[in-house]
């Protein structure tokens, strides 16, 4: 990319990214994810108001009167962004791919959240980790992280989204946002996904190109998965060859829509033709309405 289109990429990031932030404080910022973190303070001697479910009762047995837990919120959020960066992220060659789309997201929501002062960290993962950049705070971190995902020459070339969410749930302790910027084209991921939810509130972004619901008119092509190099024939003359494609495509979201629901993950979905901030504003507005 040339530098004067370079500079005018990173100038519209950060004048999105900006819209973002206003957007999120402008209907509770964290009102927008799944209940504001909360950690224990201290005890306090229960008076009749409290909830009768945070007794402590070690220590009120210890002092032989009731007392209660105490918790206060947690003003820091802290941001963590999975990237797919298998071989189908970045087919077909177009103007602007799945990969290009994920690296456009993942920028917006690490300047968003150092606009907003919290942490924000992110793995890039193929059938591998291929890189870990653990959350902090800071401009210069984050420009750190979005470097390194732009950067990346993955080693593996399929999807092991199962490793990539049991490494995320294992390393963040803390309760945190987890975004996953992934075209979901793997599988066997559900008990990872639904153990990772439980603990933070996770938003999986389904990053699609027009060209994955629709067979283009053809005759006899050789088609190549990206990811096991396999191929196989397909017929564009057939009728029934475009309906079951086009079937198969229309199935595999009814899967990922249900099974993202059933493990309590939130869902959104982005077009390589769509405006990738846009798209953001809007999904953070309805998650903000009461």
């Amino acid at each position: 990319m040339e530098n004067g289109r370079l500079r005018r990429s990173v100038k519209r990031l950060h004048i999105v990214s900006a819209r973002l932030v206003e957007g999120l404080l402008a209907g509770n910022y964290r009102s927008v994810f799944r209940g504001p973190g909360i950690e224990f303070d201290q005890v306090r001697e229960y008076v009749e108001e409290d909830d009768a479910r945070l007794i402590d009762w070690n220590v009120s047995s210890r002092f032989g009167s009731p007392f209660t837990k105490v918790f206060r919120d947690e003003r820091e959020l802290v941001l963590f962004i999975m990237v797919d960066l298998s071989a189908s992220m970045s087919a077909p060659e177009a103007e602007r791919n799945r990969r290009d789309t994920a690296l456009v997201i993942s920028s917006l929501l690490a300047l968003a959240a150092i606009q907003n002062n919290d942490k924000v960290g992110g793995a890039v993962f193929t059938d591998r980790i291929e890189r870990w950049v653990p959350p902090k705070k800071g401009r210069k971190h984050a420009l750190r992280l979005m470097k390194s995902l732009a950067d990346c020459a993955p080693a593996g070339r399929g999807s092991d989204l199962a490793l990539a969410l049991r490494a995320s749930g294992e390393a963040l302790k803390r309760r945190g946002i987890v975004f996953i910027l992934s075209d979901f084209k793997t599988g066997a991921y559900l008990k990872e996904l639904s153990y990772l939810s439980r603990r933070h509130d996770v938003i999986a972004v389904r990053i699609h190109d027009p060209s994955d619901g629709e067979y283009p008119e053809s005759g006899l092509v050789r088609l190549q998965d990206p990811e096991t190099l396999e191929v196989i024939v397909g017929d564009g003359r057939s009728t029934r060859y475009k309906r079951a494609y086009e079937e198969h495509a229309r199935s595999a979201r009814r899967d990922w829509i249900r099974e993202c629901a059933r493990c309590g993950a939130s869902m959104l979905e982005i077009s390589t033709e769509d405006d990738p901030g846009t798209r953001l504003v809007h999904f953070f507005a309805r998650r903000s309405r009461p």
